[in-house]
């Protein structure tokens, strides 16, 4: 309705050529409301997030094409794989935990840093690591930060964008390590859920001459961030293998001439000077709570026993694989004198 003047009556309400409703009355009303949603700084063009992006998306590209001719993905096998297609990027929250990540060179995607954030020691550090590993650092509003890190994390302006793990294939994992004229030294898992075990063992494997891990598809622990903080860097260079069902894997490790040797308290052969030490070995660590399932256990060539103090009731696993790595280890050194 139009007033006796011809021009709109204040407050009244017009359609446009799209349907929407255009009102001409309440402008200071809408102004004090803001202009709605900020977009996100990578959807910015003028913002360096928006070229962090674009650098990303052609660096991926890149990778697409290259495919595995370089040799040496992330899994330090020929063919590594994703390995569940649930898997998703995990984020590391707080100043500590992010620093940590960063110095045990996890392969970071993304840095978000809250912005005007309090500048301490360990914010300067991160910062400082992020830019010399050409990690992009994106600075997000605090809300921001509190939907990724999640409901009950505590981020302190800091959070870590971990991509997925790409596990290499056990069989093509082996194959490596013959060609390169290697005895074999693996470790598989049978049944680890703790993550910081696995991180452990990785650490233990490559600091006594291991080739790498082999964890099964299900019921086991994953390569997490905490995983690659607990293994401080040695999951940079030490692969590890998903085997999609870990009895059939060791049988056909055994096949090829390696022999499998599973860790318990129980087990008939000690190990202070084994006899298997100088040949192809694969050791299979079971759960500290179950030990190694039946399957497993049928299929060892041997099971291994840890002697300890009697006022011990057992060994964490990880420490059980550093043990024996190192005896192996020890003895294949003195074998060469």
């Amino acid at each position: 309705m139009k007033n006796s003047g011809g021009k709109p009556r204040a407050g009244a309400v017009r359609k446009s050529k799209k349907g929407a409703q255009v009102g001409t009355g309440g402008h200071g009303r809408k102004a004090l409301e803001g202009r709605g949603p900020t977009p996100k700084a990578e959807d910015r063009e003028y913002h360096v997030a928006y070229k962090n992006k674009q650098l990303r998306e052609r660096a991926a590209a890149k990778a697409e094409l290259r495919g595995g001719r370089d040799g040496a993905p992330r899994g330090a096998s020929g063919a590594a794989r994703r390995a569940k297609s649930g898997d998703e990027s995990e984020i590391v929250t707080g100043r500590n935990s992010v620093l940590e990540a960063l110095r045990a060179a996890i392969p970071a995607s993304t840095l978000y840093i809250a912005s005007r954030i309090e500048m301490d020691d360990r914010t300067k550090e991160i910062l400082s690591i992020a830019t010399g590993r050409g990690i992009p650092v994106l600075e997000v509003m605090r809300p921001e930060l509190d939907r990724l890190a999640g409901r009950d994390a505590v981020h302190q302006g800091v959070a870590l964008k971990v991509p997925p793990y790409e596990y290499a294939h056990p069989a093509e994992l082996l194959d490596l390590t013959l060609r390169k004229g290697q005895t074999p030294l693996f470790v598989a898992l049978d049944g680890i859920t703790d993550p910081r075990n696995l991180g452990a063992i990785i650490r233990s494997t490559a600091a006594f001459g291991g080739q790498g891990v082999i964890i099964p598809q299900r019921r086991s622990v994953g390569m997490t961030a905490s995983a690659w903080k607990t293994s401080a860097g040695a999951a940079a260079r030490t692969p590890v293998a998903m085997a999609s069902n870990l009895t059939a894997t060791l049988k056909e490790f055994k096949k090829a001439g390696v022999f499998v040797l599973g860790l318990d308290g129980d087990g008939d052969t000690s190990l202070p000077g084994l006899s298997f030490a100088d040949r192809p070995v694969v050791i299979v660590v079971g759960s500290e709570g179950k030990g190694l399932s039946r399957l497993v256990t049928e299929t060892c060539d041997a099971v291994v026993s840890i002697p300890i103090s009697a006022s011990t009731e057992s060994l964490n696993a990880g420490i059980a694989a550093s043990v024996t790595l190192y005896e192996i280890s020890k003895l294949r050194a003195e074998g060469k004198r």
